[in-house]
This record gives C-alpha cells, structure tokens and sequence, in this order.
C-alpha cells in the first residue's frame, strides 16, 4: 500500500506543476492579449495546447494510480480519492488531502484565466463596435440575424476623414 501512496503523491505533485506551468502560460497570454502582441500569441498558444496535453497524461496516470491504490485497499477502482481518505494511514493522509486540495485550486484558477482571456478580445471587439456605430450613427437600431446575434449595423459607405469634417 505504501507504494501506491507514493506513487500518487508523486504524481499529485507533478499534477500540482503542470497546472502552475498552464497558470504561467495563461498569465502571459493575458498580457500579450492587452499589449495586442499578435506573433507572440500565436507562439503561447501553441504552447498551452502543449500543456494541456501534458496535463491530460498526468491526470490519466494520477487516475491510473488512483485506481490502484482503491484496488489494493480492496475498494472498487471507481472510488472517488476523497471517500479513501480514511483507509489511509495517518502520517498519509493530511499529505494527500493537501494535494488534493491544490490540485483542484489551480484548476479553478486556470478555468477562471481561460475565461478571463477569452473575454478580453470579446470586450474589446465590443468596444470597436460601439466606436464605429458613434463614428457612422445609423437610422436604425440594433436588428438580429436568424441564429438570435445582434446583426452588423450598416456603416454607410464614407471615408472616416469625411465623417469627422
């Protein structure tokens, strides 16, 4: 049993940093989202799928372990981690429920920079919009198209330098 312990406290820990190097990758992507740095964001963004495909190994390898750790305490392999808490021995447990515990933290904190930097090139976007419509007022207001989005606004056909004399 001690082996399997060890075995997923290993893979906890390796988890816990692959989530921090995703975290570090996101954070840099927000900052090339605000500077507009396309070619660099390109590069960052290859490099998080890179990431999130070694996230996807080591949770399948934690699980893996997980799974053998229920079968060696006589449990059924689909055992959630938390419900054998409790089968642990003592000096194991206040260890793995940490882990566990920063695992899922970081997930939050990666899902939440996910959202965070995708809704950063939507605001701006939203933000031109509104621009262009104070730039070039249309008579009509905003229409919506067949899928329930609000409908591009017709831009009449001048120059910015016209529109601003």
């Amino acid at each position: 049993m001690k082996e399997y312990l060890d075995k997923l406290v290993r893979t906890l820990r390796e988890e816990l940093i692959q989530y921090g190097e995703l975290l570090s990758l996101l954070e840099q992507q927000q900052e090339m989202i605000v500077n507009r740095s396309a070619d660099g964001l390109i590069q960052n963004l290859t490099s998080i799928h890179a990431q999130m495909a070694d996230i996807a190994k080591t949770r399948n390898f934690r699980e893996g372990c997980r799974e053998d750790l229920a079968e060696s305490h006589g449990l059924d392999i689909n055992t959630p981690i938390k419900e054998m808490y409790s089968a642990f021995p003592s000096q194991y447990r206040p260890l793995v429920e940490a882990l566990v515990e920063e695992v899922n933290e970081l997930l939050l904190k990666a899902n939440q920079r996910l959202r965070q930097n995708h809704l950063l090139p939507s605001r701006s976007l939203e933000f031109m919009q509104k621009l262009i419509q104070s730039l070039f007022p249309t008579q009509t207001g905003q229409t919506y198209d067949q899928s329930g989005q609000v409908g591009g606004a017709y831009v009449p056909q001048r120059t910015t330098y016209e529109t601003l004399i």
